[in-house]
């Protein structure tokens, strides 16, 4: 089977996580994630994953308010780290080769980010999954997808959401919103259309870096984005 993309970076929001809960993992959506990932991995699909931690941390801040700022992002780069040691498992339970790196100090339970030996253990088939952000507060887990994808040179950022693309607003309020197969990095800003945050579109832009927006939940949806099929929306140079 031809391939669109060979090597991927795939973020998935940590309120994806959720399914229908109000907080934590659902088992049977990770359960599915895991299956999606490892059907692209078997056609040689390079991967790396970047996972957010809303499904945890806003649960925490909901419940606290007058969280430091800095602190609070450092609340929510474990949470990532929480979500990828589960996505791991899952992976590892289907066989999966997989490593975790962290950008925080970890040793323990993970091995700490290095971008050499993130793309080598890409080129031997590993899935690769980003935990803790950046390292940094103040940066979001989308920027820390598109730093990741930039430094790993994979072809594309793939965006797991709930709705099948990028609408000109919230089509899950909206019946009528419209969507847009395809559009330009300068249109998202012009729109403001909250695909990626702005960092996160400006350093893809300035890189040449597409992003497509699918839906993760619908099964097959992710092998028909690497294969080529017209799934969802992209964002590139136009």
């Amino acid at each position: 089977m031809e391939l669109r993309f060979k090597r991927i970076l795939l973020k998935l929001s940590g309120e994806s996580l959720m399914g229908e809960k109000g907080y934590g993992i659902d088992p049977d959506v990770i359960g599915q994630f895991a299956g999606e990932i490892s059907s692209i991995r078997s056609l040689g699909v390079e991967v790396g994953i970047v996972i957010g931690g809303g499904n945890i941390y806003r649960g925490i801040a909901a419940a606290a308010d007058g969280v430091d700022k800095v602190v609070g992002d450092q609340m929510g780069m474990l949470a990532t780290v929480i979500n990828s040691l589960a996505l791991q498992n899952i992976l590892e339970k289907k066989g999966i080769y997989t490593r975790l790196m962290s950008a925080i100090s970890m040793e323990q339970i993970a091995e700490p980010y290095i971008r050499r030996r993130a793309i080598r253990h890409l080129e031997k088939g590993r899935v690769v999954i980003f935990g803790a952000g950046t390292g940094n507060p103040y940066f979001t887990t989308d920027t820390a997808a598109a730093l990741r994808a930039v430094e790993i040179r994979a072809d594309v950022i793939i965006k797991g959401t709930r709705v099948d693309g990028i609408y000109d607003s919230d089509p899950e309020k909206n019946p009528k919103a419209v969507k847009f197969p395809e559009i330009s990095y300068m249109d998202v800003l012009k729109k403001d259309l909250k695909v990626m945050d702005l960092t996160a579109i400006t350093l893809c832009r300035e890189n040449k870096l597409p992003i497509v927006v699918f839906d993760m939940t619908v099964a097959g949806n992710l092998k028909k984005v690497v294969t080529g099929e017209s799934i969802g929306s992209t964002v590139r140079h136009i």
